[in-house]
């Protein structure tokens, strides 16, 4: 159980936290929401000991392991996969002490350390961990790149998969749907469902926190508030806490007027003076009640288009990729699609499928490799891009910006029109000058936002534009979007948005752009099929390859047969060349195959092995020699093992290319 009692937490000369108190029970999902620097992850730091409270006290159980998101960029040339590995501190620990026993020829200590490592999964840590990361996008040749090959958002992706390899008793998470695509964001959803600690997540996305979390903590003007509830009930909750609260405050003000008028009128008079003390006193004893103050809303509106050009654009055969050293790579070919007019189209599909390879092509940020992009004339494109640095200037200010981008579309345009502007999207005194290299994340979204609307383009083309939005500005996003006579291109992983925004959607998938026949849920549906298919196209691979050698081939069920007069010729000629296909198949696979067969073979055999040697350990016969050599034996098939594993897969993976090919 978590319990904050009475804390009051300072930083620098800002209050935090004043007087807050609340429990957390063991197994809660959590939802910790307030706007931007309320102070949520002063909150999180106070909860790992980064902070101490000024006043109050801060429990949770000793025991406790705490897995949280680190938030520097890892700078290392271990895999990922290793690094993954390296947040399960129960495996590091048990690794640790084996390597100890083994330097100090220790057998007690080496058994013992053994024992932790089974305690800990050693044996299935790395498919664990692997695991992971494909879940959060990852391909198959990226888990053993080096961490120092990915860019940022993969690498804060490496951080989430870290965290979450982590036994912990209580999960703190923040933003962790930042710089994840809708296809790893449902992923996460459902490991989080099944995640059975303590978990407090620090979330904007609304659709995230009603899937997940069971209990509300609103952190707001200083004060921490517990709700029973997602973050839809908590705002029901909170606007009938609120509706009460001003209700009770409008009674206390008429009550607090009532006695001040008695004692105003009879303070003077001799016999009154005992009565009019005596409302005094109670004016005194009074509880203030403090009046509800709403955070005010941000709101902004997309100024209406010179011109709509129909269609804005048109794709003809357009191929989209990126050049690295003069090679072109080519990610989706063959678009053949046109946007017209007020359209609002949501672009979907798995991460690195090329959402934001198209988008920045139509946004001219890289060239087409092939066909041809048709613009309408007077096309003006306001890009959001997913990496706001893409488009900002980290050593100038807000209003060097706006100079910068007055000069180039609106040259009349004079400083105090722009500052008066800025600070309708709360850039407000000095914050105009500051460098936007230190600006928050929602500080820097806001800025790109105000320079699409000084813009007034006629096409949006927006990527991922919520990451770093609080929840009010989301909102507001929403409306101004709804409101806006252009047409919108939108990718985000916030369902929320896309429900509101969008009226069709684009699927980008297998190096292609079709049409999606479908709603999110019908998306969101289609992504957990593809995730079964492939999680049984494995099961199935790996079950053929522990098939003994010299087994006759697993044949498919056949549906009944038709009558033989039916049968055609030409469906009895398909099925021979289909039938001299799958031959020439197996004539290729072979090799590969009968090896795979030879290794699953050995793979078995070790694992009777290791079982014979930890059976040993484990009945205390041995002498301290013996044990000594086991422990070395049991590295040495571990060792084994994992090389045979990763033979295997390679081997699998041949295979697959050749079917996949034929």
């Amino acid at each position: 159980m978590i319990t904050i009692r009475n804390v009051t937490l300072r930083r620098g000369s800002k209050i935090v936290l004043d007087d807050a108190s609340v429990t957390l029970q063991p197994g809660e999902k959590i939802g910790l929401v307030g706007r931007n620097g309320a102070g949520k992850s002063s909150l999180f730091a106070l909860l790992t000991d980064r902070l101490q409270s000024d006043k109050g006290e801060v429990d949770i159980p000793r025991q406790w392991a705490v897995g949280e998101v680190a938030q520097n960029m890892p700078e290392t040339e271990d895999s990922a996969t290793d690094y993954v590995l390296e947040g399960d501190v129960r495996l590091m620990a048990a690794r640790k002490a084996l390597e100890e026993a083994e330097a100090a020829e220790d057998g007690h200590a080496m058994a013992d350390a053994h024992a932790l490592l089974m305690d800990a999964g050693a044996f299935d840590a790395k498919p664990r961990a692997q695991a992971l990361l494909m879940g959060l996008g990852f391909k198959g040749e990226q888990v053993d790149a080096p961490v120092n090959s990915f860019s940022g958002g993969w690498r804060m992706r490496l951080q989430l998969a870290r965290a979450l390899m982590c036994p912990a008793e209580l999960m703190l998470l923040d933003e962790p749907t930042n710089h994840l695509d809708l296809d790893a964001l449902v992923w996460l959803e459902a490991w989080l469902q099944r995640y059975d600690g303590t978990l407090i997540v620090i979330s904007h996305d609304r659709e995230f926190l009603d899937a997940i979390t069971k209990v509300t903590l609103h952190l707001d003007e200083t004060k921490l508030m517990r709700y029973g509830g997602n973050y839809t009930a908590f705002e029901s909750m909170r606007a009938e806490r609120m509706e009460q609260q001003a209700a009770a405050f409008g009674k206390q003000q008429e009550r607090i007027a009532h006695l001040q008028k008695f004692i105003d009128r009879f303070k003077a008079k001799a016999s009154k003076a005992k009565q009019a003390q005596s409302r005094v006193k109670a004016l005194e004893r009074m509880e203030k009640l403090a009046p509800v103050l709403a955070s005010a809303d941000f709101n902004f509106e997309f100024r209406e288009p010179v011109s709509l050009p129909n269609p804005m654009l048109m794709f003809d055969e357009v191929a989209c990729g990126y050049e690295v050293d003069g090679v072109e790579n080519i990610i989706v070919r063959g678009i053949n699609r046109s946007v017209l007019a007020g359209q609002r189209i949501g672009i979907l599909g798995a991460n690195g499928q090329g959402k934001s390879t198209v988008v920045k092509t139509v946004a001219r940020m890289q060239r087409a490799m092939g066909g041809k992009i048709t613009e309408g004339k007077g096309l003006t494109i306001g890009y959001f891009a997913q990496q706001e640095m893409d488009v900002l200037r980290p050593d100038e200010g807000p209003l060097s910006h706006m100079v910068r981008l007055a000069k180039e579309c609106s040259p009349g345009a004079r400083e105090q029109e722009l500052r008066d502007f800025l600070g309708q999207f709360r850039f407000v005194g000095d914050m105009v000058n500051q460098q936007v290299g230190s600006l928050s994340g929602g500080e820097k979204a806001r800025l790109v936002l105000a320079m699409l609307v000084w813009q007034r383009p006629n096409l949006l083309l927006l990527d991922e534009p919520t990451n770093h939005l609080d929840l009010n500005t989301r909102e507001a996003l929403s409306i101004a979007l709804n409101e806006f006579e252009g047409t919108v291109m939108l990718v985000s992983h916030d369902r929320a948005l896309l429900r509101e925004v969008c009226d069709e959607f684009w699927l980008v998938t297998k190096g292609a752009v079709s049409p999606f026949d479908g709603d999110l849920d019908d998306y969101q549906k289609w992504l957990l099929d593809q995730s079964k298919e492939a999680a049984k196209a494995a099961k199935d691979a790996a079950k053929q390859a522990s098939k003994a050698m010299g087994k006759q081939p697993v044949v498919a069920a056949a549906a009944p047969a038709a009558p033989v007069e039916a049968a055609k010729p030409a469906a009895r000629e398909d099925r021979k060349l289909s039938g001299q296909a799958r031959q020439r198949l197996a004539e290729q696979t072979k090799p590969l195959r009968r090896e795979m067969d030879a290794i699953d073979a050995k793979l078995n055999k070790l694992a009777d092995e290791r079982s014979t040697v930890e059976a040993e350990l484990a009945s205390g016969k041995a002498t301290p020699a013996q044990i000594a050599e086991m422990g070395k034996r049991l590295k040495g098939i571990h060792d084994e093992l994992e090389a045979a594993e990763l033979r295997w897969l390679a081997l699998s993976a041949e295979v697959d290319a050749i079917q996949a090919a034929s």
